[in-house]
């Protein structure tokens, strides 16, 4: 573990499995679409998606869920182990399996089967709940969330706890830190009344909903997720809401992309992030998910991401490079120290990401950048300056080395192309030699000139010495 704070993730799991295929010819007894399969996978849904991405953080993480000794209960067991604990409450009947036919990437048909009772938690629950430093409630309405309600309403009063509802489902726990309903959920647990002066899609609208949604539950704030427009931050009636616009256009299966909303921001919170920085954090995490391909990204169920990352990162660099390998596509990556990020910084990570498919950032540790840089740095700790860097839409994953150069977390990388900033040529590049060993490229991006974090620091030394008052 990354001694990152644990998070208890409670909610309904579905089985959700994806039939793609293409679709070129009707069939000929019904006016009806042949798909040709390719691809048949099969994989947690709810609450359990959303604990497996929590886990990509690198904490640990318990989900507490009702499962029966169905065949689809099964198969759920065994996609999260020794990615999450596992709690049970036990199921009276079947989980829920929900089927998707898709042809050419576009759903043709749903089919939903099965469903169950849920029955009383036992104290391994209770005790899990107890322990809890922060608690995502991902509720589809099937039971479980309602099951434990007085022990939910109890640690929303204690610790950071995020509710991701559901209209079949019950009012989140008062005291909630935030409630994350998308906004045809919002729209129907808070219907227009007919006489509303703005259009039932607009923002003040969606805000309205938010505001009287976190008043009537009590909730610190209310996120309204409104897909390619991004997030709008409400909390009860007397304050402004604060919309968060996506980085960028993500073009993608949207299926989950709740899910990895609520997960990221209810990590952020388990880490002390304000609901503000949570839900930032969280928005570009959820538009990198959907351009990565969502949840059926090959990447995420492969077995290497049950270790989880050895470094605090935003996404995995490892599963990332190989991902975009097996796609035949180009790995970039860069490293720095970033302690202060500046507009020089910004224009070389968009600048590296348009060169290929997906940009890893290298990033010195606290005690490597001490040693390169000389006493009083970091000015930002590790920490920090990899939440920033990840929140960027130009970077797909962010990966600490301890070293003074990234030449050994290069060799486990191994990317096509690395980018560095500067007036040097490639060849004169410390890395340029090891890279050589797999066939990798290096390159220098021009650097905006006039732009340093020690540049800066100095500045801000010199202003504040200047405006202290005289003796």
């Amino acid at each position: 573990m990354t001694g990152r704070a644990p998070l208890v993730v409670v909610g309904d799991v579905l089985l959700d499995r994806d039939i793609r295929g293409s679709a070129s010819r009707l069939a000929p007894d019904a006016p009806a679409p042949v798909v040709d399969v390719t691809d048949d996978l099969a994989r947690p849904g709810g609450a359990g998606l959303a604990a497996v991405l929590a886990a990509r953080s690198g904490r640990e993480v318990v989900l507490v869920t009702a499962l029966g000794e169905d065949r689809a209960s099964h198969r759920v067991r065994e996609a999260l182990d020794g990615r999450v604990r596992l709690v049970e409450l036990p199921l009276d009947g079947s989980l829920p399996v929900k089927t998707r036919v898709l042809a050419d990437g576009r759903p043709l048909v749903r089919i939903d089967r099965g469903g169950g009772e849920v029955g009383a938690p036992g104290a391994a629950a209770a005790r899990a709940l107890a322990d809890a430093h922060a608690v995502l409630v991902a509720d589809y309405g099937r039971g479980t969330a309602q099951a434990l309600r007085p022990l939910l309403t109890d640690r929303a009063r204690r610790v950071p706890l995020v509710w991701d509802p559901h209209p079949r489902g019950g009012p989140p726990a008062a005291g909630a830190r935030l409630v994350t309903p998308n906004a045809a959920e919002a729209s129907a647990l808070c219907p227009d009344e007919g006489d509303s002066p703005h259009p039932l899609d607009s923002l003040a609208a969606h805000a309205r909903r938010g505001a009287e949604l976190a008043e009537r539950w009590g909730a610190a704030a209310v996120a309204v997720t409104l897909g390619e427009r991004g997030v709008l931050l409400t909390r009860p009636l007397s304050a402004a809401p604060m919309l968060v616009p996506s980085p960028y256009r993500a073009v993608g299966d949207p299926c989950g992309a709740g899910d990895c909303f609520a997960a990221v921001a209810a990590c952020a919170l388990a880490d002390g992030s304000l609901p503000e920085e949570a839900v930032q954090l969280a928005v570009a995490a959820a538009a990198a998910f959907v351009g990565s391909g969502g949840a059926c990204d090959p990447a995420l169920w492969r077995p290497s991401f049950a270790a989880g990352p050895a470094r605090p990162t935003g996404g995995d660099a490892f599963a990332t490079a190989a991902d975009v390998r097996a796609r035949g596509g180009t790995v970039v990556a860069t490293g720095g120290c970033f302690d202060l990020l500046h507009a020089g910084h910004v224009g070389l990570l968009d600048s590296a990401r348009r060169i290929g498919d997906c940009l890893i950032v290298c990033v010195n540790s606290d005690a490597s950048l001490r040693r390169l840089k000389g006493p009083g740095r970091p000015l930002n700790p590790l920490e920090d300056r990899v939440r920033v860097l990840a929140a960027l839409g130009s970077v797909d994953a962010v990966v600490a080395f301890e070293e003074d150069t990234p030449e050994t977390l290069l060799g486990r990388l191994r990317p096509d192309v690395w980018v560095k900033g500067g007036d040097y040529s490639a060849d004169d590049l410390p890395e340029a030699g090891v890279l050589r060993a797999w066939g990798g490229q290096a390159v220098v991006l021009p650097y905006l000139d006039g732009r340093s974090t020690t540049g800066i620091a100095d500045r801000a030394a010199r202003t504040a010495s200047n405006a202290r008052p005289g003796p």
